[in-house]
């Protein structure tokens, strides 16, 4: 009698539970290709291939976006004055809110050459983002600095907040910083990106704005752990983390705005679940 109840039970969640709790339901999830890719029939396959095999979800009924090369080069403008053309735009992305217990970053390491999924995720923290699944990948090689772009425009269509723009040009200027150091030194990627980690966290839970401090942090990190870049590229990173720390407040406010979005369906889910059971 209590395996039938139990077989009942199951049977009753699964009618019961709203839709929206489906771990297949593409509502929360949206794409944005890069125009080059998205103009191309054979780059799109191969980027939405990627998206099928790693997320599991149904492309059909997810939302898409194109990033372009004039919303790409709004923001690399004002960090790195590079300018892209409209067939150098390849990064493409997938954000998944259905999986917003953490936020975790997979990166198609055979296409994506620089930016690595820790760099994302780390970037991303540093914008108020703490939940998602982001896929990055890319028809060709690419560094994947206009992903960032993409990415965060994927998260105010799903979650329909707007980024602030200081908070977008923090971010992309941490990406860029890093991207930067890695191309022309030979410190490895991983190890960069945790310590721009470790620096930040330092940073902000002493409440550090002044620049000489923060270079002085970042100095006595790369020499307790053996890192070895350039005075100017700590000079860049210091630059990079003291922009973060100055826009501190509309990260707050835009994490206040969007928290209830990030935890609605865990939240949702397991007071229905919690509430059944008892």
């Amino acid at each position: 009698m209590r395996k039938v109840m139990i077989v009942l039970t199951i049977i009753l969640i699964g009618m019961l539970i709203p839709v929206g709790f489906s771990a297949n339901d593409n509502s929360q999830a949206v794409i944005t290709y890069g125009e080059t890719t998205h103009t191309n029939a054979d780059y799109k396959n191969t980027v939405d291939n990627f998206f099928k095999n790693q997320a599991g979800v149904d492309l059909k009924n997810v939302d898409s976006k194109i990033i372009t090369a004039s919303e790409v080069n709004k923001i690399s403008s004002t960090i790195t004055g590079k300018t892209y053309s409209s067939s150098q735009i390849y990064s493409s992305a997938l954000v998944d809110l259905n999986e917003n217990d953490n936020l975790e970053v997979s990166v198609d390491k055979s296409k994506i050459t620089t930016i690595t999924g820790d760099m994302y995720l780390s970037a991303l923290k540093s914008a108020g983002i703490t939940a998602g699944h982001v896929y990055v990948t890319s028809p060709v090689s690419a560094t994947g600095e206009s992903a960032l772009a993409g990415i965060m425009n994927s998260y105010e269509v799903v979650t329909d907040v707007e980024i602030p723009d200081t908070v977008k040009e923090a971010a992309n200027n941490e990406i860029y910083t890093q991207a930067e150091i890695v191309k022309n030194s030979d410190v490895d990627a991983d190890e960069l990106s945790k310590l721009v980690d470790d620096v930040k966290e330092e940073v902000q839970v002493n409440n550090v704005t002044d620049h000489t401090t923060i270079v002085n942090i970042i100095n006595n990190y790369t020499i307790n752990n053996n890192i070895n870049i350039t005075n100017s590229d700590i000079e860049n990173l210091a630059d990079s983390i003291e922009q973060i720390q100055n826009v501190q407040g509309d990260i707050n406010s835009y994490q206040t705005e969007v928290s209830g979005v990030f935890n609605n369906t865990t939240d949702q889910a397991q007071g229905f679940l919690g509430g059944l059971f008892n």
